[in-house]
């Protein structure tokens, strides 16, 4: 080959990695106006000063999210007012003698109780965005006090695990103390000995749905797909903040990665999980909220080397593909959300007006994430 022939197919070769490279970049762009969207319609028709239970909480985790990819002070700002409105707590009672968390509850007094305590995860990062330490006193305070107490059975249902795991890493790294991820450990071990199913890597809800003693009505295995979301994004958030040093994150890794395949082998054709993942007929059709936590997994998994992106990228596309195609509607509403609960409930109607704020936040997250994808 010549030189003029070479030059000609370098000039090719880097025209191109340029115009792949430019619609990766429009792309990228695509999604941050999809982003913006959504959240415009939910903050324009949800006000700010809302309690901190979990599930406006799980919302801001995607807020947050999408403030730090966009920079939209807007954003920001709603955070930060619905964090004033509430002083920077979750439940506020001041007597640790009187701290419950054995059984649901929304009383002021279950400041142990998950529910209450998922709110610290935003609170922790607007402190890391303006230093002020009334941020995370309450924080401190609450999370402080399970890491030092005997007790490891706080995490009894499998949405704690996206409730409080990335609670204990992030204040792991607002102390510098490793307390926080012994704790998280010796929590998980309680979880795992009485809602972990080991055949399949995943979790069911809570011990009341452990097969056998709990069946789809076809005598299957039923797991219900936002618990099991809870979880992969959960520990997508953990192993984030997990300093590679710490002695158990190859555990972490590996029930992540374990996990990652199973729900990978789950999907429905169309894109979604169905409610009860191994059972579509239990509670059939679409559903956004467990599908936009795995989304989020998988992709951060993919983003951060821990999956091979050849093996999930068609899982992912099919996911991304029934976000936005099917569960965002032109408006901007996140629909098929399937209300608040706790199993995949035969009957039970979702469509595209079914929405929830915890299903516009794991939105954000997953969308927040498939731009870092592209611009990989």
């Amino acid at each position: 080959m010549t030189k003029r022939q070479l030059l000609a197919l370098l000039l090719c070769t880097l025209a191109w990695a340029g115009a792949k490279a430019k619609a990766r970049g429009d792309a990228a762009s695509g999604v941050i106006s999809m982003i913006e969207k959504v959240n415009n319609y939910w903050q324009q028709n949800n006000k700010a000063e809302v309690r901190a239970f979990w599930d406006n909480a799980a919302y801001h985790t995607g807020n947050v999210e999408a403030y730090k990819l966009t920079g939209n002070q807007r954003m920001l700002d709603y955070s930060i007012r619905w964090a004033e409105h509430n002083k920077w707590m979750g439940a506020t009672e001041a007597d640790p003698k009187k701290w419950k968390y054995k059984q649901y509850g929304e009383g002021q007094d279950y400041v142990l109780f998950g529910d209450w305590q998922i709110c610290f995860q935003t609170y922790i990062d607007l402190y890391n965005i303006e230093r002020d330490e009334r941020r995370v006193a309450r924080a401190r305070e609450v999370m402080g006090y399970e890491a030092d107490s005997r007790d490891n059975d706080y995490w009894w249902w499998a949405d704690a695990l996206y409730m409080v795991m990335p609670v204990m890493t992030k204040m792991y790294l607002l102390t510098g103390d490793a307390k926080f991820l012994d704790k998280l450990y010796s929590n998980l071990l309680y979880s795992d000995s009485i809602m972990y199913d080991e055949e399949t890597g995943i979790y069911f809800r809570d011990g009341k749905y452990v097969y056998p003693k709990h069946k789809t009505a076809s005598g299957k295995k039923d797991f219900w797909a936002r618990g099991d979301g809870w979880v992969l994004a959960g520990l997508a958030k953990v192993l984030q903040d997990m300093p590679e040093d710490y002695v158990r994150k190859p555990w972490f890794v590996h029930k992540f990665t374990r996990m990652a395949q199973t729900v990978a082998s789950l999907q429905q054709p169309e894109g979604y999980w169905t409610r009860s993942m191994m059972d579509a007929k239990q509670a059939p059709g679409p559903e956004t909220s467990g599908t936009a936590f795995f989304c989020y997994g998988l992709l951060w998994g993919v983003n951060n080397g821990y999956l091979r992106k050849s093996e999930y990228k068609p899982v992912i596309d099919r996911a991304w593909r029934y976000l936005t195609k099917t569960a965002l509607q032109a408006d901007g509403r996140v629909g098929y959300v399937q209300p608040i609960g706790e199993r995949a409930i035969p009957g039970q109607k979702v469509d595209a007006n079914s929405q929830a704020n915890f299903g516009v936040g794991a939105f954000l997250l997953a969308a927040c994430e498939y731009v870092r994808y592209l611009r990989k």
